[in-house]
């Protein structure tokens, strides 16, 4: 199977991370997140080492959404350059993908 991504972004909050998934499967940009955490994270900053937590969420979304979803993360985000990655999807059973192809089709109403 191809043509399947798996999108992470964080945030600093777990109602912040929330308000980003729900947004995102509520705008038909992703058929589903999760939100994970809080996770720990260590990062380059601003030119300095940093050390927090944050809250990850995994969106699951088809390649032709994607950067309509990446941009939706970006403009929807509390922060000036926040992380949106994508990996592909190479496996998973047919059922689920014509699922998450059906949900994040912007002609349909129910998933």
């Amino acid at each position: 199977m191809t043509g399947f991504l798996q999108v992470s972004t964080t945030a600093a909050t777990k109602d912040a991370a929330t308000r980003l998934a729900r947004s995102a499967v509520g705008s038909r940009l992703a058929a589903s997140a999760q939100v994970i955490g809080p996770v720990g994270s260590v990062f380059w900053h601003l030119g300095e080492l940093g050390e927090g937590e944050e809250w990850q969420v995994l969106l699951k979304t088809t390649n032709e959404r994607f950067a309509d979803l990446r941009d939706h993360l970006v403009s929807e985000h509390d922060w000036d350059n926040p992380e949106v990655t994508a990996i592909p999807l190479t496996e998973g059973s047919a059922a689920y993908f014509d699922w998450l192809t059906r949900t994040v089709s912007p002609d349909v109403t129910q998933g």
